[in-house]
Order: structure tokens, then sequence, then C-alpha cells
């Protein structure tokens, strides 16, 4: 492929691949966040049923990850399963405009998160071998800078919508909610457009041979080629994940304290505005500073920020709160991405990335289910206070038994020192 051109300063696929997470999340954010309203409001589902539905979506689809990046490492091909991902996501989308019960919610949830597991490993590869070294952080800090920043134009869209057809209600109709629906679907169609005509195949190493490669001696199971600290952090993921239910029980609790139906859409703009504006400077920071204290602080904001939602009592608590929790997620997402890069070879990092994104995943469907169950039997504040614990846990964890990495510590096909 040669070198590629840059684009304001960045690999074209690195830019090209945040221009696409910008259009899905700007689809995702107009019709999935709303989804648990739709579940509440609308079909009147409990909120265990709602915990349910969001930990199947997360967690039956994250096998695919650890697969997905284990065959582009044995292939050396991350392009093909990254538009196959996103593309199956898009085409899952339309069905919501029909879907009258919990049960077709949750398969047409399944299968878009089927096409986030099989996209996000290779995806995330891509993104780290395209990066020259010392910029894996800004590369993912662009990235998750562009992602959010759709989620701003996509809440944004939805919050104006909700407030010309339901003005000052609470509860969501389901007119709205099929409204949202089919405004999704233009930018879902974008972003797979984007993606095939503007994002190549990077060269292979010299690792990946043509017959019997090198990476055919790895199986996925196998924490070969990876920094000893690596399953650590992987274990110590899951303890803070289990924590970490789904951001559905964030836009309830604000729905409960009073927060009106438009306004939520608003909020999630916020958040979405503070995480975009801090990704950038913080994976910046990371590729001087290392990644360890930068994920230490953020969990410990995280650990302050769900005390504060269980405490909270006023709807403009929520407000600052979910503005800090925007500042949370700015600073450790494309961090803890990059951290993943720096350690394993770059032939192993789609299987990185798997195993990273399953032992996140893997934990969603406990955490929701937890925080459901929670809520529903000691009342809205409980799972917020069982997931402040979890991260301070987790937090604790990282600091005594994760050494922080130097970025790029581990060049191309070198077995780690």
């Amino acid at each position: 492929m040669g070198e590629q051109k840059k684009i304001l300063g960045y690999n074209r696929n690195v830019f090209m691949l945040g221009l696409v997470s910008l259009f899905t999340d700007l689809a995702n954010e107009i019709i999935l966040r709303t989804i648990p309203l739709f579940l509440a409001n609308v079909l009147g589902v409990r909120t265990s049923i709602i915990g349910l539905v969001e930990g199947v979506a997360e967690s039956t689809a994250t096998v695919l990850k650890i697969f997905s990046g284990w065959f582009s490492d044995l292939t050396g091909k991350r392009k093909p399963l990254t538009v196959l991902g996103y593309g199956l996501s898009s085409l899952s989308k339309p069905f919501l405009y029909f879907a009258g019960s919990w049960p077709a919610v949750l398969m047409i949830r399944f299968f878009d998160r089927v096409g986030k597991g099989i996209r996000t490993s290779p995806r995330d590869a891509l993104i780290a071998d395209s990066s020259a070294p010392g910029e894996i952080g800004k590369a993912f800090g662009l990235h998750r800078t562009l992602d959010p920043l759709g989620a701003v134009i996509g809440t944004a869209l939805a919050g104006f919508l909700v407030l010309w057809g339901q003005k000052g209600t609470i509860l969501m109709s389901g007119t709205t909610f099929r409204y949202l629906v089919l405004m999704s679907l233009i930018p879902a169609a974008i972003s797979v457009i984007l993606l095939v005509v503007g994002v190549r195949e990077p060269d292979k190493p010299v690792c990946f041979k043509e017959s019997g490669g090198e990476n055919q001696r790895y199986k996925w199971w196998e924490l070969k080629g990876y920094r000893q600290g690596f399953p650590a952090f992987l274990f110590i993921n899951v303890i803070f994940t289990l924590g970490n239910s789904s951001d559905a029980f964030l836009v309830l609790r604000a729905q409960k304290l009073g927060t009106p139906l438009a306004g939520i859409f608003f909020l999630l703009a916020v958040f979405n505005i503070v995480s975009s504006l801090l990704a950038l400077p913080a994976g910046r920071l990371s590729d001087r500073l290392g990644r360890k204290k930068l994920l230490v602080f953020g969990w410990l904001l995280y650990s302050l920020v769900y005390l504060g939602f269980a405490y909270a009592r006023t709807s403009w608590q929520v407000w600052v709160l979910y503005s800090l929790y925007g500042a949370y997620y700015g600073i450790t997402d494309g961090v803890a991405r990059a951290f993943v890069a720096d350690m394993v070879n770059r032939e192993r990092r789609g299987t990185a990335y798997g195993l990273y994104n399953m032992a996140v995943g893997v934990s969603a469907l406990p955490a929701s289910l937890a925080a459901g169950i929670l809520w529903d039997r000691f009342g809205s504040p409980a799972p917020f206070i069982f997931g402040a614990i979890l991260a301070l846990a987790a937090t604790v964890g990282l600091t005594v038994f994760v050494g922080g990495s130097l970025p790029d510590a581990n060049p191309p096909c070198q077995d780690p020192k």
C-alpha cells in the first residue's frame, strides 16, 4: 500500500475511521439511547427486563470480538471484518420501526451488537496498525473525539425532534420513537459508504508469512506474545465492568429525578461534548506520560460520579454528574485501547483487542442484570453504590498489579521483553 497521505496531520485510515465512527454514533445516539425509554414508557417493561435486554445485547455478541480479532491476525486482513460488522449493525436498525414487544427489541439489539462484535477488534487493530510509532494514543484520541462528536449531533437532532413533537412531556411516545428510527438510517448508511471507499488495508508486517505464518503457532486462547501485566489488566477490567452497568440506568435515573424527555437528549449531548473535548488531549498526554496514570485518575473519577448519581436529589445535579461522567469517558476510553496496543506485538493486536473487548463485554450481562435487580429490590441508588465500590476496587488492583507501560514499547513482530 505504501505510505498513506495524511489528512489534517493524521494517517488517512485513522481519520476516515474516525469519520465512520462519527456517523455511526450519530445514528446510534438518535435511536439506541432511547430504547430503554421506549421499553419503559411505551411497552411498560420492568427495569429488570430492561437490564436483561441491555446485558444480553452486549454480552452474547462479545464472543465474536475475540474470534474476529484472532481471524484478522491470522489473515493479516482487518478491513473486511470491519465492513461486515458496520454493515450488519446498519441493516438491523430499520427493524426497530416495527418492534412491538421486548423480545423483538432484544433480537434487534442482539444483531446490532453482533455487528459491533465483528467489527470492534479488527477496527481497533486497524487504527493501531495505521499509526506511526509514538502516536497510538494520539490516533485513538482522535477516534474517541470524533465518535462522541457524532453522538452530540445525534442527541441534539433527537432532542429537537422531541421538543417539536412532545414539548414539556416526561414520557416517550411510540410515534416519536419511530420517527427517531427513520432519522437514524441516513447516517448509518453514510458510515458504511465512508468505510468501503475511504479506508485501505495497511501493509502487512514481515511477520505475516504467506504460508505457515508466525501467527498460526498461536491459538486465540493462549496468552503468548503479551506482556506479563496483560492478563491482570483483563481481570481488573472484568471487576470494573461488573459495576459499570448499561448507561440505560443513568438515563432512567435522570428521568426519575425529573429530567424532561427532551432534556435527556441534551443531557446526553453534554456528556458527549465533554468526552469529545477531552479524548484527544488525553491520548496525546498518554503518549508522553504513559497510560496507567490517566486510567487510575479516570476510574477514581468514575467512582465519585456513581456515588453522586446514588445520592443526587435534583435534576440540576444530574447535569453536573453527566458532565463529569463525560470527562471520565473522554479520559479513559481511548487511553485504555492504546494501553492494550502497548502490551502486545503488532501481529497479535487483533486477538489482544478481542480478549480485552470480551473481558469487558462478558461482564456487561451480569452487570446490567445485577443493576436491574438492585434497582427493583433496594431502590434506584443501589446499583450506583455497587458500581462505585467495584470501580474503587478495580482502581486499587490496577495500581498494584499492572505496571505502567511506555508507548509503543513492543516493536512490530518481536517478542515482548
